[in-house]
């Protein structure tokens, strides 16, 4: 990794000076990443390395039946691949994605997730809800930290 020197085509003026300024560089880096430097007592990578829990039972009792149209109909349900029939009961995604009954609620009781888009659905677990915010927390901070950054240079 290049010093904060080299990558601004600058000379230090101390070797104390030099530290300090490499410290902030890397300080900034680890920002623009992500990287927690407070430990939050909640492991985040746990959920990183293993499928989301289960769909919430509500949330799957809740998701539309929906008739097949005409237009619909020839459309394939992408986790079986047979076409849907005119007139046949599907169930519909928030995402809009269309499934059988018997394909998308046996995967909903595995994971919370459409298997095409992976929009997900609420889940009865309080541990993956708390990570799933504090991970659209860190994607917030990202994005001002990127704005304050293009702020910094324009």
């Amino acid at each position: 990794m290049a010093s904060y020197f080299d990558e601004h085509n600058c000379e230090p003026t101390n070797p104390e000076e030099q530290y300090r300024q490499n410290a902030l560089l890397e300080l900034a880096r680890s920002l623009m990443q992500g990287v927690d430097l407070f430990d939050s007592g909640f492991d985040l990578t746990d959920w990183d390395q293993r499928l989301p829990p289960p769909a919430a039972k509500a949330a799957v009792q809740t998701l539309p039946i929906v008739v097949i149209s005409l237009e619909q109909a020839g459309l394939k349900c992408p986790v079986c691949l047979l076409e849907f029939e005119e007139q046949e009961t599907v169930r519909e995604m928030p995402c809009k994605h269309l499934f059988h009954s018997g394909c998308i609620l046996p995967w909903l009781k595995k994971t919370n997730s459409c298997p095409l888009c992976r929009h997900e659905l609420p889940t009865d677990d309080p541990d993956y809800e708390e990570f799933k915010k504090d991970k659209e927390r860190r994607r917030q901070r990202e994005h001002r930290l990127e704005d304050l950054h293009g702020a910094m240079y324009t």
